[in-house]
């Protein structure tokens, strides 16, 4: 997939993350930059655990839990 389908997937991914964890989401910039990060440190994390990606489906999953932890993790220790 190249760069602007990850940025759509991150965009979608960081928007859905926003509602899954009942925060106020417009699908602003924040949301997508979050996204964007939970769309690149997903696949690492998924792969370290011995699983690939392969298809659309399963690439939103990963980016949508990779953005969950990425919003997680902004919202305990860097904000």
């Amino acid at each position: 997939m190249g760069w602007l389908g990850w940025i759509i997937v991150g965009a979608i991914a960081g928007w859905a993350s926003g509602y899954a964890l009942k925060r106020d989401t417009k699908f602003d910039v924040g949301d997508v930059l979050v996204g964007i990060g939970g769309a690149i440190v997903g696949p690492i994390l998924f792969y370290l655990v011995g699983f690939r990606a392969i298809g659309l489906v399963a690439e939103l999953v990963v980016a949508f839990v990779g953005a969950i932890l990425v919003t997680i993790v902004w919202e305990k220790y860097l904000r």
